[in-house]
């Protein structure tokens, strides 16, 4: 597992080392070690998409924060990190970057990052490791077009749920997360 980019204090992303042959391939995923936090998973969410579907921005206010894992098995995503913690020199700033069943990039989402991605391809699996339980009550979530933003997800009318489309806007969006 190759580190090849780290950025927004915190976002890593992961290159595996693919073992691959007549009958297919093998690579690891994951490992305890590819990331410097004491990391605990506790839950594990799956998606599935066609093309153009918008999920996000989400995240969990603390104590139920989420660090994510996250990567496609099938299809692929633009997938969108935003810094919502306070204090960090990185606030509001996004990282984005493709992750597919073709590259089998790995990225690890620390808390204190609203998610979300655009499936590039039908038929899109996406695997989310998580380092908390989902609870309703602390769920969130930010305008996935919002100017401030300034997110280019290179696409004007995305499908969205309800709740996705009627995000507030980061410019009313007061953060419960702490940069430490």
């Amino acid at each position: 597992m190759k580190l090849i980019e780290k950025t927004l204090n915190g976002i890593c992303v992961f290159e595996p080392k693919v073992f691959g042959d007549h009958r297919g391939y093998f690579f690891e995923s994951f490992r305890a070690d590819m990331i410097p936090e004491d990391l605990n998973f506790v839950q594990d969410n799956e998606s599935l998409s066609s093309k153009n579907i918008l999920r996000g921005l989400h995240f969990q206010n603390p104590p139920h924060d989420q660090g994510k894992l996250v990567r496609v098995t099938s299809g692929a995503v633009l997938d969108i990190a935003v810094d919502i913690r306070k204090g960090s020199p990185s606030y509001g700033q996004h990282f984005k970057t493709v992750l597919s069943s073709e590259n089998k990039f790995v990225m690890w989402i620390p808390p204190g990052f609203a998610h979300g991605f655009l499936t590039l391809k039908d038929n899109t699996r996406f695997l989310y490791k998580c380092t908390n339980y989902y609870n309703q009550a602390s769920e969130g979530g930010l305008n996935w077009n919002d100017p401030e933003l300034a997110i280019d997800w290179g696409i004007k009318k995305p499908i969205l749920s309800e709740k996705d489309n009627n995000y507030p806007s980061f410019k009313n969006f007061r953060s419960a997360f702490d940069y430490v």
